[in-house]
């Protein structure tokens, strides 16, 4: 007797099959994913949870102070600033290290971005994408930003303050001592935590978005800073 199931169309040919080495590594493979899943899934949800309880617990700040917040630390800001300066008055090596500091933020929060591709919250509303991966949550490009500026300015206190004297006006208010330049940086470091925070108040990020951000602008400033050889 003949079975002419789905065994019988494939008689007469030769089925593909895999070799164990190739058998071992997919499930290896399958085996790492499952376990960081099940690792990083608590760390998520609580992410989640406490992000949308500040977001909430936040909502009668201002929207308007938020989104003035938001603006400062928009890169289509901060951007234009560095590099007129630089074209148009002294070419200053703090310029210059802003520049290239921006554009080095740019490359890697939008590889990260492409990488992870974790969705922002739900609750995001009224945003405007500038580029596709602005789509994508992790890492907050606004914290990476606004770190990087305060962390790259402090480092660069010493030269930073030489470049104030050259400009009369500027030596005037801040007299090129260091306690000068304390307030300054105070007000710089404020501006960049409270910009920050209003990512997650806005609803356009969670908590770890924020910290990822801040972290990343740090190391950048670092890298920055030691490339120029301040």
């Amino acid at each position: 007797m003949t079975f002419n199931g789905p065994h019988s169309a494939s008689q007469g040919r030769t089925m593909p099959t895999e070799s164990p080495a190739t058998s071992f590594d997919a499930a290896a493979t399958s085996a790492k994913t499952t376990s960081a899943n099940f690792l990083l899934r608590p760390l998520v949800d609580l992410d989640i949870a406490l992000s949308l309880w500040i977001h909430e617990a936040c909502l009668p700040t201002p929207r308007w102070l938020l989104k003035v917040l938001e603006i400062s630390g928009d890169g289509r800001f901060w951007f234009p600033i560095p590099i007129s300066l630089y074209c148009f008055s002294s070419r200053s090596s703090i310029l210059l290290g802003l520049i290239l500091g921006s554009l080095l933020d740019v490359l890697l929060v939008g590889l990260i971005k492409h990488l992870v591709r974790r969705p922002r919250p739900v609750y995001n509303k009224g945003m405007r994408l500038t580029f596709a991966v602005d789509h994508w949550s992790f890492p907050s490009g606004h914290s990476s930003r606004v770190f990087f500026i305060a962390s790259f300015l402090s480092n660069c206190a010493d030269p930073f303050r030489v470049a104030l004297d050259s400009h009369r006006w500027v030596h005037g208010y801040f007299g090129g001592e260091p306690g000068d330049l304390f307030l300054m940086f105070v007000c710089v470091w404020v501006w960049s935590a409270t910009t920050s925070a209003s990512r997650v108040l806005l609803g356009r990020h969670f908590v770890l978005d924020v910290i990822a951000g801040a972290c990343l602008g740090v190391f950048e400033a670092l890298l920055v800073f030691h490339i120029m050889k301040f």
